[in-house]
């Protein structure tokens, strides 16, 4: 799978999103308290953009009437149909077995390690014969 530098880390604070396109696709990142994830941006129900969805919370019950917030931030809701998905595995909330939305891996690089400069010297091969400089250009 090809890398693509998508973003500086300072662009997607914690608790934001980003829309990016990757080679074509339209992918989400999301930083997650310093953590990011990346996922398709079409919901698999009807296709809308996960990017406009509510990041939100897990709500659990184990009785009716009792209730627990959990995971703030890491579910997002799609806009149209409101379909959740976990921003970390990008499973469905609703059908875990058979629906996820593509999640792609993402890691955080030093920008010297992986972009070069706007400008680059042109260089050319030297090799020293019988005490005479030769560049071959």
């Amino acid at each position: 799978m090809a890398r693509h530098v998508v973003a500086p880390v300072a662009d997607i604070p914690p608790g934001h999103r980003k829309l990016v396109d990757v080679n074509g696709r339209a992918v989400v990142v999301f930083n997650l308290d310093g953590e990011f994830f990346a996922l398709n941006n079409r919901c698999p129900h009807k296709g809308g953009s996960l990017c406009d969805g509510k990041q939100t919370g897990l709500v659990q019950s184990s009785e009716p009437g009792e209730y627990r917030y959990s995971r703030r931030g890491e579910i997002i809701r799609c806009p149209w149909h409101s379909w959740e998905f976990d921003i970390r595995t990008g499973q469905s909330w609703c059908d875990p077995q058979r629906l996820r939305v593509r999640r792609y891996p993402v890691s955080v690089e030093k920008g010297a390690q992986l972009v070069e400069g706007p400008y680059k010297a042109e260089t050319f091969p030297v090799s020293v014969e019988n005490a005479y400089v030769v560049v071959e250009a």
